[in-house]
Order: structure tokens, then sequence, then C-alpha cells
């Protein structure tokens, strides 16, 4: 696989979804999926110049980072249980997955810093997904001032795996109206300008909606585990 023409096909794919809806291809980055691939594969993608990689595990991404540390900044993507935050909170920079209090507390509780987050919202409502409901937000960002090592970077959703654009189209713009609700407010803690929205399948259609995080796996790194 040859990892650097990858990226440059995200990378100009990127840039042309930016010119169709009129944004800077500046204002996207890129985070390299590497759960399904090899140490040595992920530091590919760095010399390619990913500087961002994203994790669901947290024995995976403690692996990773254990042999190339600060050579990538560290985003945990997946569901993160609370007796795992212990296990990754000195290790990455960002948060994807941050659905509920009970995680928000021992988020707190563990860092030394204060850690971007972005909220999972469920905006499909597919019951295979976690995330709050679209409902549940504003409230659950209010309350989340109490946590005074998160700061609220934005939004976070995964749409439908299907070929319906305007159904994928309606769950970024979805994501999208919400975040421009929770920046209304103009809550310190939660400045919320970001949405991590869009993967291989979809990032370019996520961008056109607004996307400022892309979570690329399979079309830039591929699968080593199939």
């Amino acid at each position: 696989m040859d990892i650097k023409k990858n990226v440059e096909t995200v990378t100009e794919e990127i840039k042309q979804a930016c010119e169709r809806s009129g944004r800077n291809s500046s204002d996207v980055t890129v985070i390299a999926v590497t759960k399904y691939v090899s140490i040595e594969r992920a530091k590919k993608a760095v010399d390619a110049g990913i500087t961002h990689l994203g994790e669901n595990r947290s024995e995976g991404l403690q692996e990773k980072f254990d042999a190339m540390g600060s050579e990538a900044k560290w985003h945990f993507i997946g569901s993160l249980q609370s007796r795992k935050v212990k296990d990754v909170i000195d290790t990455i920079t960002t948060i994807h997955s941050l659905d509920r209090l009970s995680l928000a507390k021992e988020i707190h509780k563990r860092a030394k810093q204060k850690i971007s987050c972005f909220v999972q919202v469920n905006v499909s409502g597919e019951e295979s997904k976690h995330g709050l409901s679209p409902d549940e937000v504003l409230s659950f960002i209010e309350r989340l001032s109490n946590y005074d090592n998160i700061l609220v970077e934005g939004l976070m959703t995964m749409a439908p795996h299907t070929e319906d654009e305007e159904r994928l189209r309606s769950t970024f713009r979805h994501l999208r109206e919400i975040k421009e609700e929770v920046e209304r407010k103009g809550w310190d803690h939660a400045p919320c300008h970001g949405l991590s929205m869009g993967m291989s399948n979809d990032y370019q259609i996520a961008i056109e909606e607004g996307a400022t995080h892309v979570r690329i796996g399979s079309k830039l790194v591929g699968r080593e585990d199939q």
C-alpha cells in the first residue's frame, strides 16, 4: 500500500471539497485512524505528513505511543470506559467520545491539564451507535461547566453507513446546527467550534457540511487485520 499516494489523494479531495463549499482546507484536520494497522504503517502515515493519529482502544493507543511518542498528536476516537481513562489521559490530546457525566467526572479527576473533548451525539438515532440524543446536548454541555479540566472543543457524530447522500448530509447538517446552538450560548468551557464527522466513505460530504476534523482509516492506511 502506497500511503504517501493515499495522503496526496485525500489531501486533494479535501481541497476540492473545501473549494466547493467556500472553505479553507487548512481548517480541516485529518486524523488517520490506525486501530487496524501496525506501528510500522502508522509511522509511514506520519512520514507522509499526517500529524494526527486516532485509536479506539487504550491498549492499541499505548502500544503505538510507546513506539512513536510525540511524533504524532493522539486522539481517542472510540467509546471510552471510565475505568480506562487513567490509561490514556496522559497520552491523548483530544477525546472524541464524551457522552456521559460519569466519564466527564473521571476525565476531570485524572487530567493534569485541560483536555479537549468532543461531545458525541447520536444524530441518526441508531441503536448500534453511542452518544447523546440531539435534545440532550445543551443541558449536558451546560453541566460540564462543573469540570474545570474539560474543554468542549466541539461535537462528534458517526453517520449511518449508507449510499444515500441526502441522508448523510442531513445527519451532518443537523450536528452543525446543534453546534451553532452551543456556540451561541457563549460558554467559556464550551467554545464548541469543532465538528468531528466524516470517515473514509463520506468525508468529502462531511467537509461540505462543515466538518473540521475527519477520521479516515481505510482510505489512508488500509487495514491489516483482514
